[in-house]
């Protein structure tokens, strides 16, 4: 007996029911086939049934209610996925710094066309005997600078220019060209006991020299009404670099204060030989400045160097920064820099932030009271941070932070 076949006979395909015709598109995510798009302009698939399209012999194609995945061939070698916590936490590190700059702070107004001004005086070294010459020929400079900005209707840049031309105002230098940058002595420079820098940070020009010489004056002030019978004192704003402007990426890199470290370091050794040899001498840098002192600490002649408001110094400790001079850390309770993270990280060569908190017991520095200071308060008068402040420029020893 041999098998039997039963013979059939194909039987025509039956319409399907309507809109039951076709799978339901994927949900997954991933974009499905031309096959199972809808016609342009209906949201409703079609009533009348369409002929399958034959597949090609083995061509793979999902099934509809399948998640698409990349196909590897047989032995490929599947490289370990990146450490994705690592490049999270170092973009939120990245992208923190930048809103904290464009958010918190305040604005310092747009771009603005270069000022005409005349190139600096040529000065004779700076002695106790040629302070006077210096401060005229700088405040002649200052006189010229403001008619150029006058007469090329910068009448806000020609006023400050004006006023630091006053026959009061004592410059050991000034260039008003472009932002513009000056340095001016509050007391007695050649005779003074104790002596303290001003270093500023982001924001400053000669456009907003006024609060920063509103700093130094209460500073100032602060110090006359403390020294002793006999004992006198200067401060000196040096605005000798170009600042970084708040709401920008520069001010979470180190490059303007790379440019401005070799100045202010110059500048140091310069004012040590017009001042008493034995002259007490502090470095107080805020915001930006900390990081400028940071990377002048080494090796510089001062003997306290006092960072308030800090974002970092680019060092990891008072030890890294390889200075015999005593270092000094404060943060008011209203500063928003704390909320901005203290770390650094590498971005195609570039280093943003500046690593660890000033503040911190890590760092090593002597901590402060700063009161309640916010971000621009360290100098207002009648403040805690503005009497600590005058205290180490003293020499005498600052309030703990309370507890």
């Amino acid at each position: 007996m041999g098998d039997t076949h039963e013979t059939t006979h194909p039987q025509p395909p039956t319409a399907p029911p309507p809109h039951e015709g076709r799978p339901q598109e994927p949900t997954y995510g991933a974009s499905p086939s031309a096959d199972w798009q809808l016609p342009t302009g209906s949201d409703t698939l079609p009533t009348t049934p369409q002929p399958p399209t034959a597949l090609p012999p083995h061509e793979s194609r999902p099934h509809p209610t399948t998640k698409l995945s990349r196909v590897v061939p047989v032995g490929t070698r599947i490289p370990p996925k990146a450490p994705r916590a690592r490049t999270r936490k170092w973009r939120r590190t990245l992208l923190a710094a930048l809103l904290t700059a464009a958010i918190a702070a305040p604005l310092s107004g747009a771009a603005r066309p270069q000022v005409p001004a005349p190139a600096p005086a040529t000065l004779p070294p700076l002695t106790a005997t040629t302070l006077q010459t210096t401060y005229a020929a700088n405040r002649a400079d200052a006189t010229r600078a403001a008619d150029m900005a006058a007469a090329h209707g910068d009448t806000h840049r020609a006023a400050a220019d004006r006023t630091l031309a006053a026959p009061s105002r004592h410059l050991l230098s000034f260039d008003g060209r472009g932002a513009g940058q000056a340095t001016e002595v509050l007391g007695d420079l050649a005779h003074a006991d104790d002596i303290a820098v001003l270093v500023p940070g982001s924001d400053t020009s000669l456009d907003t020299y006024a609060r920063f010489h509103k700093a130094a004056a209460a500073l100032y002030a602060n110090l006359t009404h403390r020294t002793p019978r006999g004992t006198r004192t200067a401060v000196v704003a040096w605005l000798g670099y170009e600042t970084p402007a708040t709401v920008s990426t520069t001010v979470i890199t180190a490059t303007r204060a790379k440019e401005a470290a070799p100045r202010l370091r110059a500048f140091v050794r310069r004012l040590r030989a017009a001042t008493k040899p034995q002259a007490h001498l502090s470095l107080l840098c805020h915001s930006y400045g900390t990081v400028v002192c940071g990377l002048v600490a080494r090796g510089l002649d001062a003997d306290d160097i006092v960072l308030v408001g800090s974002p970092g110094t680019g060092a990891d400790s008072v030890a890294a920064l390889h200075t015999r001079a005593r270092v000094w850390a404060a943060r008011g309770s209203e500063d928003w820099i704390a909320d901005v993270p203290h770390a650094g990280a590498t971005f195609f060569g570039t280093t943003v932030g500046f690593g660890t908190d000033p503040v911190s017991h890590a760092f090593g520095a002597r901590v402060f009271d700063a009161g309640d200071a916010d971000h621009s308060g360290y100098f207002t008068p009648g403040s805690a941070s503005l009497a600590n402040l005058a205290r180490i420029t003293l020499g005498d020893p600052p309030e703990a932070p309370h507890a």
